[in-house]
Formats: structure tokens, C-alpha cells, sequence
């Protein structure tokens, strides 16, 4: 019997990576002049200007009082907006990837839910930390988010099977090396600290919406003391 097209992953999951791929298609064929005319080569600057995320959005709506939709959108519309095409396939594959895993365990709305959440997160500190209009961009941060509900649950798990629980954690610990490795390499910027602000959102978030909610944790501690 063959197996079902792209493994029975989640509409849901579908939805996001497509809106990684769609934005990022579009910003390619008008650079291409294939859409767009002369203005399409300016099309990702200008979604860059419109949809993401920088520490200025967070100061205009804490400390000006700008509630209005076009600010509070940047902070679930920064994931779609990659700077490169390289980027674009990173975040599109991993989403795809995790998406896969985490539905399997949460369901679809959940993961949506662990996705918007953790990329908000991940941008309310980013702004809180960061001084100056750097931008946010890509879909890094709430991939990291996935990472953490993914970790939480191989955590659990690795407990129910007796095993090191530790080894949950093996993940992050190496695309942390890896991000070491590039950063050192190319240069590091800021959205390590959005990124790993996703994926501590993840893991608490993780715990609630998981089956058994908090009562589960409880019960994995009580069983370890």
C-alpha cells in the first residue's frame, strides 16, 4: 500500500508553509519582472516596512498607545517575510518537519496556537531587549517554538520509558552549535534572542495544551522524587 501524500500533515501545517513559500515566490518573480512591473523589485522592502517586526512597532504601541491592526499584525505577520530564499526553504522545511511531529501529539489548532503565541513572544522580548529598528524577520522564531513543544514532548516520553530525559534537549542544543558555528563565521545578529524566547514560550506553552495538561507534569515529577 503507498503511503498518503506528503505523510497526512496537518492542513494547518500546510497553510503555514505555504504562506512561507507564497510570499516568498512572490518576491522572487518580481525580481524576475515576471510580476509586478518596475515596482514588483521593491515588493519585499515594502512588505518588509508593512509586515514586520521591529523594536520601534513594540515602542509605538506601548509607549505612543498605537493599538491599531496595522502594528499589532506585525507580530504574527514577521514569520512570513524571509530575507532570502535560503531562509525561506530553512523555515519552510522545518515547519513542515516539526508541524508533523507536534500535530501528531497536540492536533492542528494547538500547533497554530503554540505558533502565533511563540512568535509573539518571541518578539515582545526582542523589542523589550533590542534598542533601535533592527528588524525581525523570517519564520526562525516560532520554528524554535515548535522545537519547544516538540522538546516537552519527548521529555515526556523519555520518562515514560525510562530513559534519560536529557536527551529531549539534544535538538535545540545542536542547532544552537550550528547557530554558533554560522555566527561566528558570517556574523551574529539579534534574533537569537527572539528565537530562544520562542522556544522557552514553547515549552511552557507546551505543558497546558498538552494531553493532561498540568496534571501530567505533576505526575512525571512526583514520579522522578
Amino acid at each position: 500500500m503507498s503511503e498518503k501524500p506528503i505523510n497526512d500533515l496537518s492542513p494547518v501545517v500546510i497553510a503555514l508553509a505555504l504562506l512561507i513559500i507564497g510570499a516568498e515566490a512572490v518576491f522572487q518573480l518580481a525580481n524576475a519582472g515576471l510580476v509586478g512591473g518596475p515596482r514588483g523589485v521593491g515588493w519585499r522592502m515594502e512588505a518588509i516596512g508593512r509586515f514586520g517586526f521591529s523594536p520601534a512597532v513594540l515602542e509605538r504601541v506601548l509607549a505612543q498607545g498605537d493599538w491599531s491592526f496595522d502594528m499589532l499584525i506585525r507580530f504574527v505577520t514577521y514569520p512570513f517575510i524571509n530575507v532570502e530564499i535560503v531562509q525561506t526553504a530553512f523555515c519552510a522545511a522545518l515547519t513542515l518537519a516539526l508541524g508533523k511531529f507536534t500535530t501528531e501529539y497536540f492536533g492542528g489548532l494547538r500547533v497554530l496556537a503554540i505558533y502565533l503565541v511563540t512568535a509573539i513572544a518571541g518578539a515582545l522580548v526582542y523589542g523589550s531587549v533590542i534598542e533601535g529598528n533592527a528588524p525581525l524577520l523570517g519564520g526562525f522564531t516560532p520554528v524554535y517554538g515548535l522545537i519547544g513543544a516538540y522538546t516537552y514532548v519527548l521529555w515526556l516520553r523519555l520518562g515514560e520509558a525510562g530513559e534519560n530525559q536529557l536527551r529531549a534537549f539534544q535538538l535545540i542544543g545542536f542547532l544552537l552549535a550550528l547557530q554558533l558555528g554560522f555566527g561566528l563565521i558570517f556574523g551574529a545578529g539579534y534574533a537569537w534572542i527572539a528565537e530562544l524566547s520562542g522556544f522557552a514560550a514553547g515549552v511552557v506553552l507546551a505543558i497546558p495544551l498538552a494531553p493532561g495538561g498540568w496534571a501530567m507534569l505533576l505526575h512525571r515529577l512526583m514520579k522522578r522524587s
